[in-house]
């Protein structure tokens, strides 16, 4: 099983800097980082609220589930 952080896909759409959601979302540019590259074990409802707000999108387009058989 494997949930996959489709972050980087939304910022480009977006055409928003990772610099720029950090002061939007207001967490830190490491954890933005832990968490764009797929690293982090964990995502407060709260941070994943604010980054769909600041990305006007919805959780499904940031987080994809894989089964091990696609991967």
């Amino acid at each position: 099983m494997a949930i996959i952080v489709n972050l980087d896909v939304m910022l480009a759409k977006r055409k928003m800097s990772v610099t720029e959601l950090s002061e939007k979302v207001g967490i830190t540019m490491a954890n933005l980082s832990i968490l764009k590259n797929g690293k982090a074990k964990a995502i407060r409802l709260s941070t994943l609220d604010a980054i769909c707000k600041a990305l006007q999108c919805q959780p499904g387009d940031i987080l994809e589930y894989r089964s091990d058989d696609e991967m």
